[in-house]
């Protein structure tokens, strides 16, 4: 895929200082990792190799990549690595994507607190996603979950769900048979949404009453609990999103699906469409409109645009891809296997190890196709020592 003309890594390189400097003892350390990350990805700071094709002699410098999670270019890599390794787990059944959505009254104070929100909110949409799934009025079985935490929206306000991938049936109670759900129906919505904000008001109660919570500017008056209590009671009373979507096509549509979910950053480098004027303009889509209405412009002063991105930064070890129930990583193949069993569909086959040559390039010649190979690694801060031929380094 050839490089986008901007890049989310261009905009911190030219305004990352100043916005550093502007906003000094405002930025977490974790931000600062990102940005930093970020800006030296696939540059010399990170170190390299050289490539050269075996048959035609063309050389390109390959820049070490950064590996940070926020990363736009960092993610596609990763997430076809994932993918491989789920491969195997998918089961011949439908699957169903479920979003469990918190509340903006809730979303402003989880920015405070994000690693405690975020993991109720996982807790909280998984545990009644479970226990519906168990209840013999619904289903009666024993299924698992695949969620992916997102913490915005299109155009990167802060805005934390979780979106689930769901196969369409559990094993039962007692083990010994497949319970398949309804054509086109999983568990009702509403039982579901309503379970998850019991679920996830008592949760963040307890945390307050444990002291779990921090509250800064207008927020502050919260860490009072008769405060917090008032904050929480017409929340108990309003509609908590929670969404059903249509059920997917087969496993393949799975992997479709997860490679665009699991791995995505706040904005990817695709969506960037300009950067003049110190202003940052990208594609963005417009839920509340149809069609292709949908399909948007935004232009954003860079310094906001800077905020909204890290604004989405985790907390360091943070695990924003969780699996439970038959899923969870503890039991995992032996689910995986017993649901095979009981589906009477024999194990995916096993894919022959990897044999490609560590030293060759992943990429074959852009010139001729032919094999590239390293001929030199160059350290951190290093330039390559290789004297280009005539016909130039390839560095893209």
């Amino acid at each position: 895929m050839p490089r986008p003309a901007l890049e989310v890594a261009d905009i911190f390189r030219n305004y990352g200082a100043a916005w550093r400097a502007a906003n000094a003892g405002h930025v977490s350390l974790a931000q600062l990792k990102v940005m930093s990350a970020i800006e030296r990805c696939r540059t010399a700071a990170l170190g390299g190799h050289v490539e050269q094709c075996e048959d035609c002699r063309h050389t390109r410098i390959a820049y070490n990549s950064c590996r940070n999670r926020h990363c736009p270019k960092c993610q596609a890599s990763a997430a076809r690595d994932w993918l491989e390794d789920r491969k195997a787990e998918l089961l011949p059944v439908g699957y169903f994507h479920l979003v469990f959505t918190l509340p903006a009254e809730i979303a402003d104070i989880a920015y405070q607190n994000k690693r405690i929100i975020y993991d109720l909110l996982f807790k909280a949409s998984s545990q009644a996603t479970l226990t519906i799934a168990r209840d013999p009025r619904h289903l009666g079985a024993r299924i698992g979950i695949t969620a992916v935490l997102h913490t915005w929206g299109s155009a990167m306000p802060h805005h934390p769900h979780t979106h689930m991938i769901v196969p369409g049936g559990g094993i039962s109670m007692d083990a010994t048979r497949w319970i398949a759900c309804r054509p086109n129906f999983f568990l009702p919505v509403r039982v579901l949404s309503r379970l998850f904000r019991r679920l996830f008001i008592d949760m963040l109660t307890a945390a307050h009453e444990a002291g779990q919570l921090r509250f800064f500017n207008r927020h502050a008056g919260l860490a009072d609990r008769a405060r917090f209590a008032a904050f929480l009671k017409p929340l108990r009373k309003t509609e908590w999103v929670v969404y059903a979507k249509e059920p997917f096509s087969g496993p393949e549509a799975v992997l479709a699906y997860l490679s665009r979910y699991t791995h995505r950053v706040a904005i990817s480098n695709q969506r960037l469409v300009s950067l003049n004027n110190d202003a940052v303009t990208f594609k963005w889509k417009d839920y509340r409109a149809e069609g292709s209405e949908r399909y948007k412009t935004m232009t954003l002063p860079v310094f906001e645009f800077i905020r909204r991105f890290l604004m989405h930064v985790l907390p360091t070890g943070f695990h924003r891809i969780r699996h439970y129930g038959l899923f969870a990583n503890g039991n995992r193949a032996n689910n995986i296997a017993r649901a095979r069993e009981l589906l009477a569909v024999p194990r995916p086959e096993q894919q022959p190890p990897d044999s490609t040559d560590p030293e060759a390039g992943s990429n074959p010649c852009p010139n001729c196709g032919g094999r590239m190979v390293t001929i030199e690694v160059f350290e951190k801060g290093s330039t390559p020592q290789y004297v280009s031929s005539p016909d130039g380094i390839d560095s893209s």
